[in-house]
């Protein structure tokens, strides 16, 4: 929660509405990415949730580097990718990424991580 101060507002000390802000990266030749841009919209419809939404091609290496792209497709919520086993690979170069949950391989993330990224 973000809070604004007295001198802020003029009233004491109030919360401030906070809208997570959902990243979504892709890469042009990616398979899943249309299956994954689907579930992270449909995700939000169903919570309800007010968010900012970025839908970011990637497909470029340089913006991919300048965003640390470690694959498509990738959520983030708030700067924060949306599988909580996440390491950064370190290599930004546009691909395809591959997701593990639930004793098995996938080219989309968990729905259940999209909704717990929401929640926080």
């Amino acid at each position: 929660m973000q809070w604004e101060s007295a001198e802020q507002s003029g009233q004491g000390m109030k919360e401030i509405d906070h809208k997570p802000r959902v990243e979504f990266l892709w890469f042009q030749d990616c398979p899943n990415h249309e299956v994954a841009r689907q579930l992270v919209l449909d995700v939000i419809a169903e919570t309800g949730a007010e968010v900012e939404f970025r839908d970011i091609d990637a497909s470029d290496p340089a913006t991919a580097q300048a965003l640390h792209f470690p694959g498509s497709p990738t959520v983030r919520v708030d700067g924060r990718d949306v599988d909580p086993h996440f390491t950064d690979p370190g290599d930004y170069t546009p691909r395809c990424r591959l997701y593990r949950h639930g004793g098995r391989t996938s080219g989309v993330p968990d729905r259940a991580w999209i909704e717990q990224a929401l929640a926080r």
